[in-house]
């Protein structure tokens, strides 16, 4: 398996001024434009798009991300955007969020490797408050996976694997894969996106 850590995802953002496009993920804007704001938590953040995106419709945001390379660039640009959001160097596999204390709770195409008790998934979901909404987002498996190098995604958590831990107090809103709304990174071949949603009863 590949060893995501902290040198990896440090590594990773190094070798590029900006990683990523600065636009907040699709499947975010789709299916949170309409929840009112509340506490949101914002698991890899990245470089903040999304964390900002949210901060700057009302939610009060707290963004975990394991690179620290990633984490500087993403506290520029939400002051670059006069945006507060609280910036946590954090790996969820060994440092567990708040629990039942988010309204929303995001993670956009984390990879997740799989436990054999789920820790880290358990520690995810019990974060969302009660009411609150669990959104998680993950590259739809590869039909054709060409000249594709990177991490085989079999190994990380898909949202539908996550969907059959959850308990009797969720409801799953949706549980599906769907077209990406815009072109995936460079380099890659996903076409499709598979999407969690559910709701904390």
């Amino acid at each position: 398996m590949t060893e995501m850590d902290e040198a990896f995802w440090d590594a990773r953002y190094g070798e590029h001024e900006q990683l990523f496009s600065g636009d907040p993920n699709g499947v975010l804007v789709a299916e949170v434009r309409d929840l009112p704001p509340g506490r949101a938590l914002d698991l890899g953040a990245g470089e903040g798009a999304d964390a900002i995106w949210l901060a700057r419709r009302g939610w009060r945001v707290t963004a975990m991300e394991i690179s620290r390379v990633a984490l500087t660039r993403a506290q520029k640009s939400a002051a670059d955007a006069a945006v507060e959001v609280d910036w946590r160097h954090a790996d969820l596999l060994t440092t567990p969020p708040d629990a039942a204390a988010y309204d929303l709770v995001s993670a956009q195409y984390l990879p997740i490797p799989h436990q054999p008790d789920h820790t880290a998934i358990h520690a995810l979901t019990a974060s969302v408050a009660p009411g609150g909404t669990l959104l998680f987002v993950h590259h739809a498996p590869l039909d054709d996976p060409g000249d594709w190098h990177g991490p085989d995604i079999s190994e990380f958590y898909s949202p539908h694997e996550v969907a059959g831990l959850l308990g009797e107090d969720w409801t799953i809103e949706t549980d599906e894969t769907r077209a990406r709304t815009a072109p995936a990174p460079p380099g890659t071949h996903h076409t499709h996106d598979t999407v969690l949603r559910a709701r904390r009863g």
